[in-house]
């Protein structure tokens, strides 16, 4: 009788996110990091060089169906809850421009980095068949993100969230992975177009339509059925159920339009009605499950399509010339524009150290770019390691740079963040 191996697979991939989590949060880091790198771990860089039999036989590429089921579950659920969770920014204007400036710099300059940095890329790391202005503007993309989860993370067990640097720097990264997931869309859709215009019509169109209809129809509907059937704030089972169905609904429909399943996900999430109770029962119910086991079903598959070629010859020149030109146009791109709207230098790289965290929104991001061709395993893997770097040293740099306590007193009231 044949077994499955998902059971196994799972054991593995679970108990290394949980092992390598615990680990590297004894060490200040955020437990995402661990589960990041154990995706890497269980890839063929280490595990398949350690034990490339016992890789195999665990791995094996037709056995991996369920998991990649299992992931792409995870992820949409996921982006439903960031786009649930997504607040506009409120409180001093002031403050309020300074971050608005902080996150559209942190977006601007690395991504004007990334263009020449692609341009020297393209010839040897683009996959066949890929234009140069898909392959650049992903990549200038995937230079400027920045992991608003991670951050909210680190600022939080830091004690840090209420300061001027907490403010500066989670306004900042809300602005800067809305244009960052937006210009990310716009190359989905021009990758997709394939060169016909009447193609990229029909992205466009569709997509357009879509956001309309979720939020100028199935809002206003949503808003109703919660206040009928979610009043305490606990929606019953039938409304959870509707609004799954809705999430799924709407990745499908951006799946079908070229654009990959986690934009309607997000979209539909957005779409919901800003209710905090509505939001604490879906992470309660819905984000747990999808972090604590979907994730790292995700980070795994990611880390299986690394490849260790990406370390060899010329191939270590581009990795470091991506974490080079990621880390200076975070750094000094946020830093700038914090310095500009009047703080102190201090304070300024420390808002551009926490901006630098990719975390897990870059994994998401950049295994995207993989789904649909726009780059292959080499570049993957450099940029998966440049995530994991960035998201690392953010802890360090940030006791480097931050201002003491006292001199960073709150003036805005508290607002919830993902704690992951």
């Amino acid at each position: 009788m044949a077994h499955s191996p998902l059971l196994l697979q799972l054991v593995v991939i679970l108990g290394t996110a949980r092992l390598l989590g615990l680990l590297l949060r004894y060490f200040g880091q955020a437990a995402v990091v661990g589960e990041m790198a154990a995706g890497f771990v269980i890839g063929p860089v280490i595990f398949g060089a350690l034990a490339p039999e016992l890789h195999a036989r665990i791995f094996a590429p037709h056995s991996l169906g369920m998991l990649n089921g299992l992931s792409q579950l995870g992820l949409v659920l996921f982006m439903f809850i960031v786009g649930a969770e997504l607040r506009l920014p409120s409180g001093v204007p002031r403050q309020l421009f300074a971050a608005g400036a902080i996150g559209v710099s942190s977006v601007v300059v690395p991504m004007m980095l990334g263009l020449p940095m692609a341009a020297l890329l393209y010839e040897s790391l683009a996959p066949a068949g890929v234009a140069f202005w898909p392959f650049a503007l992903f990549m200038a993309a995937a230079v400027s993100i920045t992991a608003f989860p991670v951050m909210a993370r680190i600022l939080k067990d830091r004690g840090m969230t209420h300061t001027t640097v907490g403010r500066l720097g989670l306004t900042g990264a809300a602005v800067a992975d809305v244009l960052a997931w937006v210009m990310l869309a716009a190359v989905l859709i021009l990758a997709s177009s394939t060169g016909d215009w009447t193609d990229l019509a029909r992205t466009v169109g569709g997509l357009a339509v879509l956001v309309a209809a979720l939020f100028f129809a199935v809002k206003p509907l949503i808003a109703r059925l919660i206040q009928r059937y979610a009043a305490d704030g606990r929606p019953e089972g039938a409304l959870l159920a509707t609004l799954l169905i809705g999430t799924f609904a709407s990745a499908y429909v951006t799946d079908l339009l070229g654009i990959h399943a986690v934009f309607g996900a997000f979209v539909f999430g957005a779409c919901l009605p800003r209710d905090d109770r509505l939001l604490a029962v879906l992470i309660e119910r819905i984000e747990h499950v999808a972090i604590l086991v979907l994730l790292p079903i995700f980070f795994a598959l990611a880390g299986l399509n690394t490849t260790s070629a990406a370390f060899v010859g010329t191939g270590l020149g581009a990795l470091l010339l991506i974490l080079g030109i990621a880390i200076v146009g975070k750094v000094v791109g946020s830093a700038a524009a914090a310095r500009y709207g009047g703080q102190s230098w201090r304070t300024s790289l420390a808002v551009g150290s926490l901006m630098n965290a990719r975390g897990m929104m870059e994994l998401i991001a950049i295994k995207v770019g993989l789904d649909i061709g726009v780059i292959g395993p080499e570049l993957f893997t450099m940029l998966m390691v440049m995530a994991i770097v960035t998201t690392v040293m953010t802890g360090p740099l940030l006791t480097l740079f931050a201002e003491s306590e006292a001199s960073q007193q709150p003036d805005l009231p508290p607002a919830t963040h993902r704690d992951e």
